[in-house]
């Protein structure tokens, strides 16, 4: 209960961020188009960031061992999810945007601020594996449905700064190399800004909507259903059937920011790729506002089932 509450009141501060990202807009100071420059800024500078500092962390056997579950969680999760959203597809005749609204979550902006709060910086680790893993998929998979490009170009994937970023992590990690203090507090601090910045630019897009329409839109309640209650709970199912909390004394938290990882809300990055490769920004920013709203009840509910259910 006490992890719960804890929950709540970090969904609760990134909510009010989304809110001061909605009052510059109103009140004149920026306008809603300016989100696509701050949309750039986090894409290509602060994930990236998040991603290397997250690696400098000392290899001992039990983080390698870790990070070994953290990865095949990751991935099965990733796999299995893709398979599940895909056939829903056609039943709900869900669009591009709703497809990667529900399979995306903003792990890659919320994984390190709630695991900091919650279990502290040391396991922050084994959440940027899920969102390493992710990103992949996000790099490949959404790109290519939120661009509408007909193929993969993978010398762009390859070559993209959040793929660099990956590598050039696990590098470090498994070769044992720490870079400077002051580089390594350089990347911490611009990392540092990756749930602010992206919940601003959510809160700048939402003040350019009408409001009415998109709260009496019953498709972003039906998509904020399946991506915060539906995906949640299969991936829960899959969690406690893979037994792999098992594996050691550590595994039990890891699958525990694995799970936190797939039950955030809808991934703003959603929003910033519909902004690059002009699909319908506004809407993804709508799913991303409306389950965010949501995360503040389901996400707490969430981690009650999980720890609950043995």
């Amino acid at each position: 209960m006490h992890m719960s509450l804890l929950l709540m009141e970090q969904i609760l501060e990134l909510f009010l961020m989304i809110l001061m990202g909605f009052i510059i807009v109103k009140a004149g100071i920026v306008t809603d188009e300016d989100s696509k420059v701050l949309s750039k800024i986090v894409l290509y500078l602060i994930i990236p960031c998040v991603i290397i500092n997250a690696f400098q962390v000392n290899y001992t056997p039990e983080t390698v061992h870790g990070l070994l579950i953290a990865f095949i969680a990751s991935v099965m999760l990733q796999i299995l999810l893709l398979i599940i959203v895909s056939f829903m597809g056609k039943p709900f005749c869900l669009n591009e945007v709703e497809i990667a609204s529900i399979y995306y979550s903003n792990s890659g902006n919320l994984i390190v601020p709630i695991v900091t709060f919650i279990l502290g910086q040391e396991w922050v680790l084994y959440g940027c594996v899920f969102m390493s893993v992710q990103l992949v998929f996000i790099w490949t998979h959404c790109k290519k449905i939120i661009s509408r490009e007909a193929s993969y170009d993978w010398r762009k994937i390859v070559l993209n700064i959040n793929m660099i970023s990956i590598a050039l992590g696990a590098i470090l990690f498994f070769a044992q190399i720490h870079l400077p203090e002051i580089l390594n507090n350089t990347l911490s601090s611009v990392g540092d800004m990756i749930g602010p910045a992206s919940m601003i630019v959510a809160g700048m897009l939402f003040a350019g909507m009408d409001l009415k329409k998109i709260f009496g839109n019953k498709r972003v309640y039906i998509i904020s259903s399946l991506r915060m209650i539906v995906i949640p709970l299969i991936a829960l199912a899959l969690i406690k059937l893979s037994r792999l909390a098992a594996l050691s004394s550590d595994a039990p938290k890891i699958m525990l920011i694995v799970f936190l990882a797939v039950i955030t809300p809808s991934a703003s990055t959603v929003t910033q790729m519909c902004q690059v490769y002009g699909n319908d920004a506004k809407y993804a920013s709508a799913i991303n506002v409306v389950t965010t709203l949501c995360a503040i009840v389901t996400m707490p509910l969430m981690v009650l089932l999980f720890t609950y259910i043995k």
